[in-house]
């Protein structure tokens, strides 16, 4: 027999002692019996779990909390989340938190009137699994469909830097579509107005969905060097850190240099300071901002394998994200300078 929850009500609903907001109507079809069974085996988990204190702001802690009145307005608050689509996780951490607002909260990536705050913090509580079906890309690259980049043993030329045994399994050079990378961070290498631009700028605004701008605008820009976290919204990235480069269409001199090398470092520190454990660079300043490539690449890798030397236990993939051939091409060749591998094996020979 199918299960059929009905609930009508206000914030009262929320908040029993509050009576102002307005009215919705929610109804929760389980049609087979092991779903009902799901659905009152978490209620009845979760309303015990209320009984040792209060679950909604204002309400009481007490023992009445567990009595059959409350039990039956604790269910109905679970059968009115499930039926809004509010997972079991969701409901827990409300209950904890003391707030339910997320019951009431309806998600539209494609629409600029939206409310960037609640749907940042709506996302960033969902599970991949969960983000998944809000992605306005048509498709995604997990995390472990990126190759690994492995060093080989014996480089040909000398490297700049000690091998790290550490920093074994850490490098990806990817050739695609960065808006497609289903990781923890990707990078924009963004305009100091950060509301949009062309190139990869461009794409990642227009892949993430128009509440991405109205974030960035609450930001007031970013200075040459810096870096700024956002949400990533519709991307399969959970954030987007907003960096912006320097132009160096004049020539490359001291200061155009330690900006891209800015650049990259405070990235990476907006991603470990955002818990994000992996995260995508785009070659930064290297186009209409005129930074040759040839001499962007050793900046960028310089200063990943400085900060990893530091922090590797906080980064588990950088991945550099190339479109073109001789970028691809440019990163593969300079690799090993930074992250050497092992040393070549040598056979001894004695003599007869």
């Amino acid at each position: 027999m199918a299960l059929q929850l009905f609930a009508r009500g206000s914030r009262s609903l929320i908040n029993p002692r509050t009576t102002a907001g307005a009215q919705f109507k929610s109804t929760l079809s389980l049609g087979t019996p092991s779903a009902t069974g799901v659905l009152q085996g978490q209620a009845g988990r979760l309303c015990s779990t209320a009984s040792t204190g209060g679950l909604w702001r204002g309400t009481s802690t007490s023992s009445s909390s567990s009595s059959p009145r409350s039990r039956a307005v604790c269910l109905g608050r679970i059968a009115v989340g499930a039926a809004l689509g509010v997972g079991t996780a969701v409901l827990f951490q409300s209950f904890h938190s003391g707030s339910m607002t997320a019951m009431a909260f309806t998600l539209d990536l494609d629409s600029a009137t939206g409310d960037w705050e609640k749907t940042k913090d709506h996302l960033l509580s969902l599970s991949v699994k969960d983000r998944r079906q809000k992605y306005r890309t048509p498709s995604f690259v997990p995390l472990e469909d990126v190759e690994v980049w492995t060093p080989t043993a014996g480089g040909s030329k000398p490297s700049y830097y000690d091998r790290n045994e550490k920093l074994d399994q850490k490098i990806c050079v990817y050739s695609g579509d960065i808006t497609k990378l289903e990781i923890d961070a990707i990078v924009n290498a963004a305009n100091n107005s950060l509301l949009g631009g062309g190139g990869v700028d461009g794409a990642i605004h227009r892949a993430a969905g128009p509440l991405l701008k109205k974030e960035c605008s609450s930001l007031h820009g970013c200075e040459t060097g810096q870096a700024k976290i956002t949400c990533g919204y519709g991307l399969p990235a959970k954030y987007v850190i907003h960096t912006v480069g320097p132009i160096a269409q004049g020539g490359v001199g001291k200061a155009e240099q330690t900006a891209l090398r800015s650049c990259y470092r405070n990235s990476l520190i907006a991603a470990t300071d955002n818990a994000a454990r992996s995260v995508a660079f785009p070659c930064i300043s290297t186009g209409i901002y005129g930074y040759p490539p040839e001499q962007a690449v050793h900046q960028a890798l310089a200063t990943v394998r400085e900060y990893l030397d530091e922090h590797h236990d906080k980064l588990d993939r950088v991945i550099f994200c190339v479109f073109l051939p001789k970028d691809k091409e440019l990163y593969l060749q300079n690799l090993p300078l930074y992250f050497p591998g092992p040393p070549a094996e040598t056979t001894v020979r004695s003599k007869l």
